[in-house]
């Protein structure tokens, strides 16, 4: 039992026909919310909601359901804080969804508790939430419940082995793993060095103003702040800019955040006897902006255009670019994510705010494969940058396959027509982490990441994941109607003896 201070009541599901409304209206059975609200283990989501919260200390805690809910709703219909909550008020199918048993005209909860609950929440929640669904469906196919079920478990027919024999199951390897990186990212203005330069310079303008006047000063310290202005946006402007206009310009902008960086220090040096005049934001963009001008003036000196631990934004200092060498953009700013693609499902193995080397993640995806299910898989299907020779040793170790192509000069494989149609298929496999890639983006905005915090913005990447992790459940779920329905109609009226069905016997039942 839970204790008073968390507002959860594990009960039954009840059916939409017992949800109360002002309409007078009967309500859809068919309606998607209903059939995503009946397929889902809210009670098992709940307790992982709940496992960190003290149960007698603190203020009464909003529904886990609710919270749960209402965060699924938001990133399925690509929603923003305020428009959430208004959305779910309007809704009596979505507050049905959120567990309430009739309809209200209040709001769930205060849209600002939006941040506060990514917090609580963290990508280690969301990804204990993506394990107990897929440990759900794990059990619905091994009870024969899955969708398309077929004598391979896992959808796939066998597999051709290193030898190019096939797995007939004898080892303890079992499934198929796909991995890839990609990454998520952060809704920032696209940053350059002058640009940058030009909003520290603002910041610490504002933040001398501040100064100035929490110390009552008759005047304020000279910053030239018009005509900094004026000499930015002389060249940000221009359409062409050179490398000489763009150098000096760099160079004025750095001399003019200097001085504004001393005048800041000389205005502290009077609060002697007083308590520290910033409060936490504005210490933190006086950090990071004088860490921004260290890292220009470094590379306006050296010629240079690169750094370690970059800096390319003010406001969100953990984010950083990372060079993808795609053709839509060679480089991206946000966090780099490991994904593992298991029975369908994608889980978030890695998030990093650096880049790196994405063949360093595959032991840690088979090891959390192994530790999920209990056994190895069998083959893995990703890039061949996952393929380096510590990697294929590492594997070969385990009776793990790697499917891609073998290092050095191609060899000539005897391989029949059959074994070649596999290997072809195999390779196509791997698109299908790439669609997963695809949906986020496209479907659920994971390339626009718009929290603030690194915490929060990892809760709503792992948010997102558990979200697109639903939607496949909840369609398995529904696919698993079907064979029982079948199941039951085949033992209580099939006979051997009957090898047709006429269509009308259907009707009838």
């Amino acid at each position: 039992m839970l204790a008073d201070m968390i507002r959860y009541n594990s009960q039954k599901q009840m059916t939409i026909g017992e949800f109360k409304t002002p309409f007078q209206a009967r309500m859809d059975k068919g309606n998607r919310w209903v059939k995503l609200a009946e397929s889902l283990p809210w009670d098992s989501l709940a307790d992982i909601y709940y496992k960190s919260m003290s149960k007698k200390m603190g203020a009464p805690t909003i529904d886990g359901r609710i919270v749960i809910g209402a965060m699924v709703i938001k990133h399925l219909l690509k929603l923003d804080d305020r428009e959430t909550i208004e959305t779910i008020r309007e809704n009596p199918y979505m507050q049905y969804f959120l567990g309430l048993s009739q309809y209200t005209y209040e709001d769930v909860f205060d849209r600002s508790l939006f941040t506060t609950l990514r917090y609580r929440l963290g990508a280690d929640k969301f990804d204990a939430m993506t394990r107990e669904i897929i440990m759900r469906a794990e059990g619905k196919e091994k009870s024969g419940e899955g969708k398309g079920k077929t004598d391979d478990p896992h959808g796939t027919d066998s597999i051709t082995t290193a030898s190019g024999s096939e797995n007939t199951g004898n080892t303890k390897n079992d499934g198929t793993l796909i991995v890839d990186a990609t990454v998520a990212d952060q809704m920032i203005v696209y940053p350059t060095d002058l640009g940058l330069l030009a909003r520290s310079r603002e910041e610490s303008e504002r933040i001398i103003d501040n100064l100035c006047l929490e110390l009552k000063e008759k005047s304020k310290p000279r910053t030239y702040r018009r005509k900094a202005r004026k000499q930015y946006l002389l060249i940000s402007k221009k359409k062409i800019k050179g490398k000489r206009e763009i150098h000096k310009a760099l160079g004025q902008q750095l001399r003019y955040l200097k001085r504004n960086v001393g005048h800041i220090e000389k205005l502290l040096d009077k609060f002697n006897d007083k308590s520290f005049p910033l409060d936490k934001r504005d210490q933190k963009i006086y950090w990071v902006i004088q860490n921004i001008y260290n890292q220009q003036l470094t590379m306006y000196k050296s010629g240079k255009h690169s750094i370690e631990d970059r800096i390319v934004n003010i406001y969100q200092p953990y984010v950083r670019p990372i060079i993808r060498g795609k053709d839509k953009a060679q480089v991206e700013f946000g966090s780099k994510l490991g994904v593992s693609l298991q029975r369908g499902y994608a889980r978030l193995n890695t998030l990093s705010w650096d880049a790196y080397n994405e063949s360093s993640d595959l032991k840690k995806q088979v090891e959390d494969y192994k530790d999920h299910f209990g056994y190895y898989p069998e083959v893995i299907i990703t890039d061949k940058i996952y393929g380096n020779r510590e990697n294929r040793q590492w594997l070969k170790e385990r009776n793990i396959r790697f499917s891609g192509k073998p290092l050095g000069r191609p060899s000539i494989q005897n391989l029949t027509a059959y074994q070649k149609r596999k290997q072809k298929r195999e390779n196509g496999i791997r698109n299908q982490i790439e669609g997963k890639f695809g949906q986020g983006k496209n479907g659920y905005n994971l390339n626009k990441i718009r929290a603030r915090a690194a915490r929060t913005s990892e809760s709503w990447i792992a948010c997102i994941l558990f979200v697109m992790n639903l939607i496949k459940f909840s369609k398995d779920f529904l696919f698993s109607f079907f064979p029982r329905l079948f199941q039951f109609i085949f033992s209580g009226f099939y006979t051997p003896l009957d090898k047709k069905i006429p269509s009308l016997y259907f009707m009838q039942v």
